[in-house]
């Protein structure tokens, strides 16, 4: 693969194509709607309370605390997902400090993520090891723990379950990718086994990365092992990574979407 060159812009442009997910704008449109990631980091912030009542209202969700782990999930699958995926295939640490980052809401989601500044941290002179270290603050400490933590305070949503939607979705920057055309899955597959080594132990027994091949694709698919309540919404539907479902059961719904060509979340 390609690497982008040292440019952020260039690097946002070959993130982006490998899929919508990893799309992150560089800098505001003044007159688009943008919501300041830091703000949510305060659980009585008019702006955390907005992004809930938008998931609330686009879900069908019943109870604030199925809310806050769909939408945890969601922030980590989305949000910060870019960061992992340029660490993991070009070695660069893109700046997502929540003061850095900006959203625009979705009818499910969010609708645009962007960038205040496109920045990449200088990381010259830094061993592959604080490098990682860097990404981590940046993204867990810095990011979506303390997020977690509002939600936490907000919605009376369980730590445990809240942390597992932020396993899941670091784990979906790395499983999405790997299913995409031309994906590098060897390289995909131990920048993971790396990054969750890195990360606190707890996040490594909220779930399981494994590895399929059908129908001559292959690809990384991740099992949790914590609820996000998404079934509890209005359409009454499982999440594809269903815990209430066996693994047996998962692994053949995972078989079958390689078959079939489709890229679950």
């Amino acid at each position: 693969m390609t690497h982008p060159s040292a440019d952020p812009t260039a690097v946002l442009e070959t993130l982006a194509g490998h899929g919508e997910r990893y799309r992150l704008e560089a800098g505001l449109n003044p007159e688009e709607d943008w919501i300041a990631a830091d703000r949510l980091l305060d659980p009585t912030s008019t702006e955390l309370t907005q992004v809930l009542e938008a998931e609330r209202v686009g879900s069908g969700q019943v109870s604030a605390h199925a809310v806050a782990l769909t939408v945890m999930a969601v922030y980590a699958g989305t949000v910060t997902a870019p960061a992992l995926l340029a660490w993991a295939l070009y070695g660069v640490v893109l700046d997502v400090r929540p003061e850095n980052v900006a959203l625009r809401l979705g009818d499910h989601g969010f609708k645009a993520v962007a960038l205040r500044r496109p920045r990449l941290v200088d990381v010259s002179g830094m061993t592959g090891d604080e490098r990682l270290g860097l990404l981590v603050k940046q993204v867990l400490d810095d990011h979506l723990f303390p997020l977690a933590d509002a939600m936490r305070v907000c919605s009376r949503a369980g730590r445990r379950q809240l942390h597992g939607g932020i396993a899941q979705g670091c784990a979906a920057a790395f499983s999405a990718a790997s299913r995409s055309s031309g994906a590098e899955v060897d390289v995909l597959q131990r920048a993971y086994d790396e990054f969750l080594a890195a990360c606190p132990q707890e996040l490594g027994r909220l779930g399981e990365m494994i590895r399929l091949a059908e129908g001559g694709r292959e690809g990384l698919f991740y099992l949790r092992r914590t609820c996000c309540l998404f079934y509890t919404a209005d359409h009454g539907e499982k999440c594809a990574s269903c815990c209430l479902d066996s693994v047996e059961d998962r692994v053949t719904n995972y078989r079958r979407i390689l078959a079939g060509g489709a890229i679950p979340h």
